[in-house]
């Protein structure tokens, strides 16, 4: 079928502004990330920075819907190509995804934001009802939080057993149904608190019964504070018991001087103590060479002379090793970041080598199709670019990108779309611009040999075909409408799993450049 045929669109862009524009438009979106139907609402921004997330009546306009949260525009703003967004939502697409709209991908700057302060006031106008269940008020947006403040079905939670109750109820609940309230015997009229009633771990929020709290917190609870092991010998520092263990191995030199100086000052006060009150008569003193008890501390304080300086000398050779292994740490990082270079880039070259091979005829092997077609099945947009490959030695470097449109993606559900895609490449220097020639497209039919086949010629007028000037040209060139996906079911395009996409181009070269000898590499001839 010819490229300008009417049934079908060169135009990837085709199925959301129409079929029929220019090439120019072809692949504004070229991941599910960019397309103004798959934005996804931004589940990391506060649910108040967000849009209004109330129940409007009648239901809200869409062009009062921000793109990003799909929600009311709350503090909205518009930017020049005239898109409406809130304005917290843009702020962070802008600093998390680059400075472009996220409808159309335009670029987009925080100071060409404008307040759009019209449809400010048409919102804040609309009527919207009461979330509250029981309440059937309806008010304009403007009024809504005035009325929660004051509405009779609003809800809040108990302090105390923390269960939802009306706030008309909620002092009556306190007093006389929560769980956890005060009470009074009935035989000594004094006031307790019952040792079975339920309660939270201030820590890490688990409910126990009350009297098994402080046991909880003594022994078990993760995140309760602790004091050193080495807390006798002077460490202050208190953590998590989760933690204890990974203080214990960071700050084992500091433990270990800790109790040295322990045992020094141990051994000074067992110098500076008053010998024992024991005495020994001149006769025993006479009858007997063994100093008297007092001076038996001087063996002790030997003993504990020797442990210090067991403990120095220990020290001193743990820092060594210590400086070692950081000194050996740090050599084999350095290591393994130049290996893990060589090797990324060997497998570069290896790829690029690997692409030169297929001569202008690449066959792609799309496995575990059914998942892609699931995901398709559920709304989300599959978007698929396969390996590089050249169309000879030297030749142009391309690529396919393969799209799955989505069951409601209007004027081309449930089709798959076909792209080739210009990339940078070793021999572009020596090739003429922009590339011309023949590019046939076309899905296997694995079973019977009835290819879908699709022939089209290049137009040097289109962006898609000059020389890129980034790793892939971002535009591209193909059917929006390449082959419906029941036809795919209902031959044998799928088979073990696994879709196969032929791709043929047969470039032409001018006059000057095969003036100049460079032609591509023609095959080789038979023996």
């Amino acid at each position: 079928m010819a490229c300008n045929d009417l049934d079908k669109s060169h135009l990837d862009g085709a199925c959301y502004d129409g079929c029929g524009e220019t090439m120019e438009k072809e692949t504004e979106y070229l991941s599910p990330t960019e397309n103004p139907f798959t934005i996804s609402v931004s589940s990391s921004l506060p649910p108040d920075t967000q849009g209004y997330d109330v129940e409007f009546d009648p239901p809200l306009e869409s062009k009062y819907e921000c793109p990003i949260c799909l929600m009311g525009l709350r503090s909205a703003v518009q930017t020049p190509c005239g898109h409406r967004f809130c304005l917290s939502c843009i702020k962070k697409s802008i600093r998390d995804t680059g400075q472009k709209c996220p409808v159309d991908n335009e670029v987009l700057l925080e100071d060409q934001l404008f307040p759009d302060n019209f449809a400010k006031r048409e919102i804040l106008s609309l009527t919207v009802r009461c979330s509250n269940i029981g309440c059937n008020n309806k008010m304009e947006l403007r009024q809504l939080e005035k009325h929660l403040s004051q509405c009779k079905f609003s809800t809040a939670h108990c302090p105390q057993c923390l269960e939802s109750v009306l706030k008309s109820h909620l002092d009556e609940h306190k007093s006389q149904f929560c769980s956890q309230r005060l009470m009074t015997c009935p035989a000594c009229a004094g006031t307790f608190i019952c040792p079975f009633a339920n309660t939270r771990c201030e820590y890490c929020e688990m409910e126990l019964i009350r009297e098994q709290l402080s046991l909880h917190c003594d022994t078990d609870c993760l995140k309760a504070p602790v004091a050193c092991t080495f807390s006798t010998f002077g460490c202050r520092e208190k953590m998590a018991r989760n933690e204890l263990a990974q203080h214990m191995q960071e700050f084992t030199q500091m433990h270990m001087r800790y109790m040295a100086e322990f045992l020094r000052n141990q051994t000074l006060t067992n110098c500076l103590m008053p010998p024992s009150t024991g005495y020994c008569s001149p006769d025993e003193r006479g009858a007997s060479s063994k100093p008297p008890d007092s001076c038996q501390c001087k063996q002790e304080l030997m003993n504990l002379r020797e442990t210090v300086l067991e403990l120095e000398g220990r020290l001193v050779r743990q820092d060594q090793q210590i400086r070692e292994l950081c000194i050996h740490n740090d050599t084999q990082k350095n290591q393994v970041t130049e290996l893990r270079r060589k090797l990324t880039s060997l497998e570069e070259a290896t790829r690029e080598l690997e692409a030169q091979q297929f001569q202008g005829v690449y066959i792609w092997r799309l496995e575990n199709f059914s998942n892609h077609l699931r995901n398709q099945e559920a709304g989300q947009p599959i978007v698929l670019h396969s390996p590089p490959f050249y169309t000879g030695r030297p030749g142009y470097k391309l690529c396919l990108r393969l799209h799955l449109q989505t069951p409601n993606a209007p004027r081309c559900s449930n089709y798959i779309s076909l792209f080739v895609h210009t990339m940078q490449g070793e021999f572009d220097s020596q090739l003429s611009w922009p590339l011309q020639g023949t590019i046939t497209l076309a899905v296997l039919n694995q079973v019977d040999g009835q290819h879908h086949v699709e022939v089209m010629e290049t137009k040097p007028d289109l962006q898609a075909f000059q020389r890129p000037t980034v790793q892939r040209n971002p535009k591209g060139f193909g059917y929006v409408t390449f082959l419906h996906l029941q036809a795919l079911r209902q031959r044998g395009f799928v088979k073990e799993d696994v879709l196969l996409v032929r791709c043929e181009v047969s470039p032409r070269f001018d006059a000057s450049l095969r003036r100049e000898g460079v032609q591509p590499r023609g095959p080789e001839p038979s023996l």
